[in-house]
């Protein structure tokens, strides 16, 4: 999740948010956390579970962002 924020503080394009996972299980099912860190990407179009370089971030993103075209 450390990444995500970092991005958003580099970036007005990124928004970070941060949920407490079992404090909201809505929440937490609807994106099927089973782990964490998890990082949704633009509503469950894309993730990351657990902690990961910036590289593989960046990669789930981009891929992300391909599928919404």
């Amino acid at each position: 999740m450390v990444l995500a924020f970092q991005m958003a503080m580099e970036n007005d394009l990124v928004v970070a948010e941060m949920v407490e996972a079992t404090e909201f299980p809505e929440l937490s099912n609807q994106y099927n956390v089973s782990g964490v860190p998890h990082t949704a990407i633009n509503f469950g179009a894309g993730e990351m579970v657990g902690a990961g370089p910036a590289v593989h971030l960046l990669g789930e993103i981009r891929s992300a962002l391909k599928e919404q075209e």
